[in-house]
């Protein structure tokens, strides 16, 4: 699938601030960014707030825009590489490769609790399904998620073998921006120390959650159970709009 013009805009940037290609940590203005990569304004504006939401650049009123020193110091905090907040992004590691292995798939009437969380009414039917992302085939995490039916009609089971929040940017021009996570600790089940090869009582991540389309409408009802190795949660909080 072809890249979006604001995606490689923005991934050309971070390889030169890696670089050292920026003069005293500043960007160039707007206008020369977007007439140097020959794009438009509206797109080397997005690429610029995409940066500022991952933390790796910051505007200075008056001033520019700044090159987040913190970057430089400690990529790993700043890995995630898309515009959503897919797990898929976020759980890139380099020389690692990821997988994802789909272990049930169907539709099921919505629960009162489900309908509540995402919105729906009890009419409404939902795809549940229960996935295991592994890296260098080692199992990691196991997600367990909900999806309405009407926000994506024709859900196939190979799209969920892929990152679902890129394949609904890439196809349906909709962006995952926000996410209401619960983040806590726990005893694994048998289902976790099976899939994960985790030894009886080893702690698991869990990550319960609402994520959320850029127009406000809720997209998924997550439960992610992390194997303990990987559970190392970094944030980047911005305070401002």
């Amino acid at each position: 699938m072809a890249d979006y013009v604001y995606r490689t805009v923005m991934h050309d940037i971070k390889q030169n601030i890696l670089n050292n290609q920026y003069e005293g940590m500043r960007l160039p203005d707007e206008r020369s960014l977007a007439e140097h990569y020959q794009v438009s304004r509206s797109s080397m504006k997005r690429a610029l707030e995409l940066l500022a939401q991952q933390g790796i650049v910051f505007k200075k009123r008056g001033s520019g825009t700044f090159i987040n020193p913190l970057y430089l110091r400690n990529q790993a905090m700043f890995r995630y590489d898309g515009s959503n907040l897919g797990i898929t992004d976020s759980f890139k590691v380099p020389g690692k490769t990821q997988r994802i292995k789909l272990l049930d798939f169907h539709v099921i009437k919505a629960t009162k609790e489900i309908a509540e969380d995402l919105f729906l009414s009890e009419n409404d039917f939902v795809y549940e399904f229960k996935r295991l992302r592994l890296l260098d085939e080692q199992p990691f995490l196991i997600e367990t998620g909900y999806l309405p039916i009407k926000i994506m009609p024709e859900l196939k089971p190979e799209t969920l073998q892929k990152s679902l929040f890129n394949y609904l940017e890439d196809e349906q021009s909709k962006t995952v921006t926000k996410a209401f996570l619960n983040i806590t600790v726990e005893p694994s089940n048998e289902e976790d120390q099976e899939e994960m090869h985790l030894k009886p009582n080893g702690p698991v991540g869990v990550m319960e959650g609402i994520f959320f389309l850029d127009d406000g409408t809720p997209f998924e009802l997550s439960n992610m159970r992390v194997h303990y190795h990987y559970m190392n949660f970094n944030s980047f909080v911005n305070l401002g709009k």
